[in-house]
């Protein structure tokens, strides 16, 4: 496989960015510009502004102005460069970043993997590699810690949605906050327009913007990009032009000095004016979130080299406007546009501010997708969009709640200082949530010691605490509307998770024995039609209490029986050579086979090439290679971790991973150690498969209806009875993602009490 085409497979990652040339890495820069700094660069439209909105008044020393730069530029600097360009975008999942990225490290060094079906085979996955270091007694007490504490590792697990729910809480205010602050810096120039013009302008934009997220991120990105390095340059050098003009002192605010005159001065007033400062890093968590649409060298040469340098300019020639026009806080940003250039640089920031949006839409996709392969959210429709860069991707059910939500609250609050409170609280808990896991991963992943990790937990926590607790009393005033969006995606994903993880504990106490299976015979005691049978299960190993449930009232099944188990892996992507493991189940004479179907977190879980024809054909490389790994793969591994000897069920179970390719999905012939296998016995049962796949194959699928006991509580029955089975109802299920005919299609429904 050539360079270009691992790039398509697996996205941009660590051990295949050393293949890509400079020119790559530069382009995928430029297109970062477009997709995942807009946010970031479009916060001095409103930062000020919100800052000084509530009884923080200006003086004549310029103490506050000083102050609140001051606080700027340090917030900037420590967070966004040092924390999350020098530091968490280092603790990337091969090339993923945000935050289920980390908990995926996590999961993988400390086994706190909330996936059902985990094997062992899965730990050889090329995606799954470890630190090969040995663990020190931090980690290993961290381990073991969480091993024999399962309630931590749920409450790790709720603390992981919580900061993911915020996320995607940004990604419905960013919107709304960019296009409005925009939008409104008309009234500049027009001051008898009415906020009501503004709103409805507003709410156009961010329809349209909504309306082209389905051609990709890849083409956004090429369109956005030109319109985010010409806003850099224009706020960069509008800044120059007002330092000069206005302030040539205004440097002097870069030393931390003035953070602790500000709040000296102004007390509890400067201190609440902290919950607008924190709106000059909006986006640095998308960014993270984004990485994986890119690479990491990319976005830190863009972040690095144009986006900070810009953005201080920015704020130090606004702050040194305002220190010669106190009056003019409520527009400083607009009113700071020298005259000439006003209407082209109001152009330039308007698309500017969708360009903004596009960040978080980007990243709420890329963890709606991700929450989806984790079962913490129910299955939505997930469209590649690019044919060049691995992840990025499109949700239509989700672009069209975020418009929704974003014109509610456009229209609701029609107002940017609430709307900046609401913002604030919400990313500021998103990164203290990416702070407590990366002192995680410093201890667990990269094996440091505790001093290391409390230090880093000490200098950023602090500062994010110091935010969270200025913006918490900002929630009267915009900052519920966040924790209400959390609260509400919380309780789906929460119920979600819950849901299914009882389904899969049911389906493995219900599965049908393998000795009941012998006992029937060769013939399994049922009429043997021709034609392959493929029963979709959750178990990874076992006979499903579907298939029970199937023979029980219809005497008669397929010639050939294949257990399809579609299962997630806690590794961001799986290889094509690594998708499949076929094993056969009972004696030969049954025709039964299984094949688990493995996916990484990232991958679009959707076989658009042929399904069935590369089933068969790796079912018949399983049979005519059986001979060469039977030595190797005498026991069966069962859900509940006892390993039981093949004789123990009367039946050896064989594992084959397939080393697949597109270019091979036609071939049938499989060498062994460089001999072709003659045996007739496998060349007659390759046949009775391709026999039996001329007759055609049938999809069955299985139906669980979750229902709560009569004893559960009230909760328990509503969030079972009512939330769980609505979104069991309206969620996509494996017959839509392989697009089966609806001919070829059948389905097995059972009911199971939680």
């Amino acid at each position: 496989m050539n360079p270009s085409e691992q790039i398509v497979e697996q996205g941009i990652s660590h051990q295949n960015l050393k293949r890509t040339s400079c020119l790559n890495v530069l382009t995928l820069a430029y297109q970062s510009l477009g997709v995942v700094y807009g946010d970031l660069s479009t916060s001095p439209l409103y930062v000020y502004k919100t800052s000084f909105s509530g009884k923080l008044s200006l003086k004549e020393d310029d103490e506050e102005i000083f102050g609140v730069l001051s606080f700027i530029f340090w917030t900037f600097t420590i967070i966004a460069l040092f924390k999350y360009v020098f530091i968490v975008m280092s603790a990337d999942d091969n090339g993923e970043g945000g935050t289920f990225a980390l908990y995926s490290l996590l999961c993988r060094h400390a086994r706190l993997s909330i996936l059902p079906n985990q094997q062992p085979t899965d730990e050889t996955l090329s995606a799954y590699s470890t630190e090969d270091s040995a663990d020190t007694w931090q980690s290993s007490l961290l381990k073991l810690f969480f091993e024999k504490h399962p309630r931590f590792q749920k409450g790790l697990l709720i603390f992981v949605l919580l900061g993911t729910c915020m996320t995607i809480g940004d990604g419905v205010i960013t919107p709304a906050i960019s296009v409005f602050s925009a939008v409104s810096g008309v009234q500049v120039k027009i001051n008898q327009l009415h906020d009501n013009y503004v709103v409805i302008v507003s709410c156009i934009i961010l329809v349209g913007l909504f309306s082209i997220q389905h051609h990709g991120t890849h083409r956004v990105a090429f369109m956005f990009a030109p319109v985010v390095a010409a806003w850099l340059l224009c706020i960069s050098g509008i800044g120059i032009y007002n330092i000069f003009q206005w302030n040539r002192q205004v440097y002097r605010a870069l030393s931390p000095v003035y953070m602790f005159r500000f709040l000296k001065t102004t007390g509890i007033e400067g201190w609440l004016s902290l919950s607008g400062v924190v709106l000059s890093i909006t986006g640095v968590e998308t960014m993270y979130a984004d990485m994986g649409h890119f690479s990491a060298l990319s976005i830190k040469i863009a972040f690095t080299c144009l986006v900070y340098p810009c953005l201080i300019l920015a704020y130090m020639g606004e702050a040194a406007f305002l220190s010669k026009h106190h009056y003019d806080i409520e527009r400083s940003f607009y009113k700071a546009i020298p005259e000439a250039v006003f209407w082209p640089v109001f152009i330039v920031a308007t698309f500017a501010a969708v360009v903004g949006s596009q960040a978080v839409i980007s990243a709420t996709f890329s963890i709606i997708s991700q929450c989806c392969a984790l079962n913490c959210f129910p299955r939505v429709k997930i469209v590649h969009t690019s044919s060049k860069i691995y992840g990025q991707i499109y949700v239509p059910e989700v672009n069209w709640i975020l418009m929704c939500l974003c014109l509610a609250v456009t229209i609701g609050l029609r107002d940017t200082n609430m709307m900046g409170h609401a913002y604030g609280l919400a990313i500021t808990t998103v990164m203290f949530v990416t702070t407590c896991l990366m002192t995680l991963i410093i201890i667990i992943v990269w094996k440091q010691g505790i001093i290391k990790a409390l230090t880093c937990f000490l200098l950023f926590g602090s500062i994010e605490l110091l935010y969270i607790s200025a913006s918490v009393c900002k929630i009267p005033e915009g900052g519920w509307i966040p924790i209400s969006l959390s609260f509400i995606f919380m309780a789906i994903m929460f119920t979600w998770n819950y849901g299914t993880m009882k389904k899969h504990k049911f389906d493995v106490e219900n599965k049908v024995s393998m000795s009941k299976m012998l006992s029937l015979g060769p013939c399994l005691g049922m009429v043997r039609v021709p034609g392959i049978g493929l029963i979709f299960t959750n178990l990874a190993s076992g006979i499903p209490a579907i298939f029970g449930h199937f023979i029980t009232n219809l005497p008669a099944f397929h010639q050939v029986l294949v257990f399809v188990c579609a299962k997630s892996v806690q590794v961001p992507y799986v290889s094509e050579s690594e998708r499949l493991v076929i094993s056969r189940i009972g004696p030969k004479e049954f025709y039964m086979f299984r094949c688990i179907v493995r996916y990484g977190y990232k991958d679009i879980q959707q076989e658009n090439y042929n399904f069935d024809n590369k089933l068969v054909s790796a079912i018949i490389q399983f049979i005519e290679s059986e001979d060469c790994v039977q030595e190797q793969t005498n026991e069966l591994t069962i859900d509940d971790g006892r390993n039981l000897n093949a004789e123990d069920l009367g039946a050896s179970q064989h594992t084959l991973k397939l080393n697949w390719s597109h270019s091979e999905k036609n071939s049938l012939a499989f060498s062994c150690d460089g001999q072709q296998l003659q045996d007739e016995s496998y060349k007659v049962e390759s046949l009775q498969i391709l026999k039996a796949k001329e007759s055609g194959i049938t999809y069955i699928v299985g139906h669980s209806y979750a229902e709560a006991k009569k004893s559960s509580s009230i909760l328990k029955k509503f969030g079972i009875d009512v939330v769980y089975a609505f979104l069991s109802k309206n969620c996509r299920e494996p017959d839509i993602m392989l697009e089966v005919v609806h001919t070829s299609l059948l389905e097995v429904g059972m009911v199971y009490h939680v």
